[in-house]
C-alpha cells in the first residue's frame, strides 16, 4: 500500500512539474499579438505613442495630458508642423480648444516624448 501511495506522488509531481516547465517554455505558437518594441525612441515607426496616433487635433492642458511633450532643437522623437486644417499625417497637428484627439501638456523635464516643429517634413525622423 505504501509503494502504491507513493507510486502515486511520483507520478503527480512529474505530471505538475512537466506542466509548470511547458507554461514557461512556450513552444507552441501563441494567439495572443507580439508586442512591438520601440528600438529607437517613445514614439513608433508608425507614429503611435502608446496606442495614441500622432497626428489630428491636440488640445495643450496644464494637467492631466494624454503625453508630455518637450520641445527640443535636435533629437526629437517626432517632428510636429502646425496646421490650420485637416491634419491627416503622422506629425502634422492643429491645436483646438475643443474636441481633440489628444491632449498634451508641455514639460521642461522628464517628457514622454520631444518634438520638434518644422515646416517642411513632419513625422518619425
Amino acid at each position: 500500500m505504501k509503494k502504491m501511495i507513493g507510486l502515486t506522488v511520483l507520478a503527480a509531481s512529474i505530471l505538475f512539474s512537466a506542466s509548470v516547465f511547458a507554461s514557461e517554455n512556450i513552444l507552441a505558437p501563441s494567439l495572443q499579438a507580439p508586442q512591438q518594441l520601440i528600438p529607437y525612441g517613445a514614439v513608433s515607426k508608425d507614429g503611435y505613442f502608446k496606442g495614441i496616433r500622432l497626428a489630428g487635433k491636440v488640445k495643450v492642458v496644464k494637467n492631466f495630458a494624454n503625453i508630455k511633450v518637450q520641445v527640443v532643437k535636435n533629437f526629437a522623437d517626432i517632428k510636429v508642423k502646425k496646421v490650420s486644417n485637416f491634419p491627416n499625417k503622422i506629425g502634422e497637428w492643429q491645436f483646438v480648444e475643443n474636441f481633440p484627439d489628444f491632449t498634451i501638456q508641455f514639460v521642461d523635464n522628464f517628457p514622454d516624448i520631444k518634438i520638434q516643429f518644422v515646416e517642411n517634413f513632419p513625422g518619425v525622423p
